[in-house]
Parts: structure tokens; sequence; C-alpha cells
């Protein structure tokens, strides 16, 4: 029997286009003979469209918004629309594989309404998704476990306006210059800015805001930038470490799904003590945040030999340039396989949630 797979992408966040790409990566990489694919497709606007299922692979990006064929369906009853209970069981799903980046995908917030319907999905569930969109809280759950990271300070859109001059003088008396400013809940680079001075603080800091209502500013770190992946649920396991070499200033969102204008070195060159102590760090992170299915995480490397963890992402990119499957594909797994091991790890989560009491 093939599993009927429900693929979930676009969205409403400024990573749309991001959540596009890797739904073309997944959808080229699923074996056909093993997967049903269902495309189901969030508008920019909100608007989700379940598409048919697809018989062969695609090929042109903008085939996926499925303006030409597909029904608008209604996510507040996803559990009859998506998964039928009645004689239409030809066109119930196993399982959804939300392939959604930033706010509204990325954030715990899909992963809510799937808990509440009841649909079994691959990834993070609601805590860790949240808890890995929000640098702020996540960087908080990290320093409570002991994990070693940059310093930083962070602010809400309003506390600024109303202090403006005590937060700049935050950011440059706790971490000085270079630092970077990023929007606490976004990912792929999207809206952050490196800066050397003041004028360009002021600058990035409007740019993150615009982009959400909490901003977060790093101090700037001299190391290797530094990946490992993670998959698993109670027994995580890890990848073969990557390195990011970035040929600009930093690893920015241009580098990352356009022009490929990075190195990416896998395996990275590190130490077996090194190596580890990163996969040592990179499972406390993914347990820090209760993580299953998968996270990606990133870490910068002194010239010492200290290793600060920067973040994890809980719905890594499947692009061609991304690190996530590469580092899987030099340690052994193949892309499709990979695919079929998180499907695994979600139906395997599922099942252990259904013996749950919530009731007395």
């Amino acid at each position: 029997m093939k599993r009927k797979v429900g693929l979930v992408y676009g969205g409403k966040s400024a990573e749309h286009n991001v959540s596009l790409q890797t739904a073309l990566a997944v959808i080229n990489a699923l074996d056909m003979n093993k997967f049903d694919i269902h495309p189901i497709y969030i508008k920019e606007n909100g608007e989700w469209v379940r598409g048919a299922a697809l018989t062969e692979p695609v090929e042109a990006l903008h085939s996926l918004k499925l303006e030409k064929a597909g029904s608008t369906i209604s996510p507040v009853s996803l559990n009859t629309e998506l998964f039928p209970t009645n004689s239409e069981e030809q066109e119930s799903l196993d399982v959804i594989f939300p392939l959604l980046h930033g706010p509204n995908g990325e954030d715990g917030t899909i992963q809510g309404l799937l808990e509440l319907v009841n649909i079994p999905y691959v990834g993070n569930g609601v805590l860790a998704s949240a808890a890995g969109m929000d640098k702020v809280i996540m960087k908080n759950l990290f320093a409570q476990d002991g994990l070693a990271q940059a310093k930083y300070v962070h602010f809400i859109k309003s506390d600024y306006e109303k202090s403006t001059e005590e937060a700049l003088q935050s950011v440059e008396e706790n971490l000085g210059y270079p630092c970077f400013v990023k929007p606490a809940n976004l990912g792929s680079s999207v809206g952050i800015s490196k800066c050397e001075n003041r004028e360009e603080l002021v600058e990035a800091i409007n740019v993150a805001f615009e982009y959400d209502r909490k901003v977060i500013v790093e101090e700037g770190i001299v190391g290797r930038e530094i990946e490992i992946a993670v998959i698993g649920n109670d027994d995580p396991i890890c990848s073969v470490v990557g390195e990011i070499a970035p040929k600009k200033a930093f690893y920015d969102y241009k580098a990352k799904y356009e022009d490929g204008d990075t190195d990416l070195i896998i395996p990275g060159h590190v130490t077996e003590t090194e190596y580890e102590m990163i996969k040592e760090m990179a499972i406390k992170a993914f347990k820090a945040i209760d993580g299953s299915g998968l996270v990606r995480a990133d870490f910068f490397l002194t010239e010492d030999g200290k290793a600060l963890i920067n973040e994890v992402n809980t719905m890594p990119g499947f692009t061609p340039f991304s690190m996530f499957p590469l580092m899987w594909k030099h340690t052994g797994l193949e892309y499709a396989k990979l695919i079929e091991k998180l499907v695994d790890l979600a139906i395997e989560r599922f099942e252990q949630k259904q013996k749950i009491k919530y009731t007395f």
C-alpha cells in the first residue's frame, strides 16, 4: 500500500517563495511508487487550495500555485476535507508534511491545527516549533540548559520607540560592533543585517521591525559557521557536519536561495573532538526544545576550538542549496530515503501520542 502524503506549502510569511522551492524539491524526490502526493497550497492571502494527486514530477515552480486546478478548502475542516472518515476512503491521507517556513507555518500554528484535528504530521510539535521560531525564547532555553552561545539583547517595538537611546546603548555596552540584528520570529536570513556602527544599527533595527514586533541583536563572533543535521524522536541521531563559507559578509537570503554564492563544505573540517562536542550540543539543544522529527543546528566554531550554538531550525529547507539533506547524503542517507524516514518518525510519534490518556 502506498502512503498518501499531503504536502502543505506556500503560506503567508515572507518565506513563501522559499517554501515553494522546498515543495518542488520534495515532490521531485519522493518515490511515486511508494507515495501518493497530494499538494495543498496556502496562498499569500491565506487561502487554502488542494490540488489533485500528482502522477508525475513537477518542473515549473509556478505550477505549484494550483491556479488552474484544485479546490479551495477551509483549514477549520481539515479532518473531513483532508482526512475523510466517510466513504471517500480513497482520498484520505496518511500523513501531512508541512513544508512551510516562517510565521504561520514553522512556529507551531499549523502544528496546533493538525493536533486538534488529529492528523499525523512530519516534524516538530507545537512547543518545539514555537520555541525554535522565536530566537529569544530559544536562546533563553539554551541558556537554561547551559549551552554556550553568543551574547544577545532584545526588545519589542513599543519599548524601543519609548526608549530608543537606552536600547542602543544596551547594544553598544553589552555587545559592541560588529553585531547582527534579526527579526526574532523569522528565518532564511530575511531581515538580517550586519552592523559596524550606530547609524547602521538604527537602520537595521528599523528593517527588522518591518518583519516582526520583536528584534534580537547578537554580538559578532569570529569563527567558522558549522551546521549539523539531527533526526529522530526520543533517540535523535546526527549527521556529519557541514561548513558554510560565504563569499560575502555573511550568509544572507540571496546566497542561500538565489545565486548559490557560498561554498558548502561537507563534511566540514573539524577534529573528532570538535565533532563530538558539536554533536552532543546539537542533541542537547534538540531535547531542550522537546524536538521531534528533525532540526538543523547551527554553530560558531572559534579558533580556540570552542563551539557556540547559534540556533536550531525546526523546518530546514530542502532546496538544492540546502545543507540539511546534503549533510545526510554525505552521512549515507539519500534524499528520498531521508524523507521516508521523516514520514516514519511522524507516524511513530503520532502512535505514541494516541496511547496518552487525556482524561481521568
